[in-house]
């Protein structure tokens, strides 16, 4: 998760079309892809070790609803104040800050990524109970494929949902990241001699991808591109499970401190961080470095704020839950 909250920084930083690289930095939005994955396996482990709903629930939205509550305020008041356009009145405030309304009402992207995971959230139980008493029900991510074209290419259902084709398109990923979390739960593993399909998999994705942002940005729709996430997603993350085995603890630890205040860093660093940073003309790596640190920090005395309100909460909780 370290990784991909870096791969996310580096796309929201963006590069000069001149660049080399400027195609694979743009493909830095698979980081997203890579969280859900990571996301859908950890709740498979948390559904088998204890499957009730309230806790679940409660489990979930108190890791992120916390955060998302102090953070978009600082956002959508000023945007509000000054007529930016996300909230027409003071019920769609509200409702932004409560929710994010206008990711549902208009598409806004400014924080999509939390009301979209809240969302999947909400069904991913229902899901959970399902493939667990009926294993056939794994293949619905197929499923969910097949409708993200429909919602791309037919008509009725695109004029009605398709303006929020990046949270239809995320679906795949996420329940084949819970397909998944059993397999891992038992430690099964991956054949070594099989490494090799997994690098000509990694790169024929890469390849397709980096071939979308090159030369064929703007004139194709994003369902493409993001399907293509999918293999790009699963392969990299094995190779990376491979890599990163010979990696220094330094380095892991460097990873993991990120990774664990990466819905932190996501809310910050774009909106709060990136924007002032911008604004020094630094070049590409060091605004992405400056960025980085300073988004960690802020990102870490935000989860120590928040940790310490939801010890809180969470004392209330049991305390009147025992009642």
């Amino acid at each position: 998760m370290g990784i991909a909250m870096l791969f996310i920084i580096m796309f929201h930083i963006g590069m000069d079309h001149k660049y080399i690289l400027w195609g694979l930095v743009k493909c830095g939005n698979v980081g997203v892809d890579i969280f859900l994955f990571l996301s859908g396996i950890g709740l498979w482990y948390s559904w088998t070790k204890k499957p009730n709903l309230k806790h679940f629930y409660w489990r979930r939205y108190l890791r992120i609803y916390p955060t998302w509550i102090i953070i978009a305020p600082l956002f959508y008041i000023p945007n509000y104040l000054y007529h930016a356009g996300y909230s027409r009145n003071v019920l769609d405030l509200i409702a932004n800050i409560t929710f994010n309304w206008s990711f549902w009402r208009i598409d806004d992207l400014t924080f999509w990524y939390v009301p979209a995971i809240m969302m999947m959230y909400m069904f991913a139980p229902a899901y959970m109970s399902l493939i667990s008493k009926r294993p056939v029900y794994r293949w619905l991510p197929v499923v969910a494929i097949i409708f993200c074209f429909m919602q791309q290419y037919v008509a009725p259902i695109s004029s009605l949902v398709g303006h929020v084709e990046i949270f239809w398109s995320r679906i795949p990923i996420f329940l084949l990241g819970i397909n998944c979390g059993e397999l891992v739960r038992q430690k099964r593993t991956i054949d070594k001699s099989s490494i090799w399909l997994l690098i000509i998999l990694f790169m024929m994705s890469l390849l397709v991808c980096i071939n979308f942002e090159m030369v064929w940005r703007g004139h194709y729709p994003q369902i493409l591109e993001r399907m293509n996430y999918i293999p790009l997603t699963v392969s990299l993350i094995l190779l990376l499970v491979v890599v990163l085995d010979y990696a220094p603890k330094w380095l892991l630890k460097s990873f993991s401190f990120i990774g664990g205040i990466s819905l932190e860093v996501y809310l910050l660093h774009a909106h709060f961080v990136i924007v002032q940073v911008n604004t020094l003309r630094l070049g590409f790596w060091l605004t992405f470095i400056i960025t980085t640190l300073i988004s960690a920090l802020a990102g870490w005395l935000l989860s120590k704020v928040v940790t310490y309100i939801t010890d809180k909460i969470t004392a209330l909780y049991n305390k009147y839950s025992v009642r």
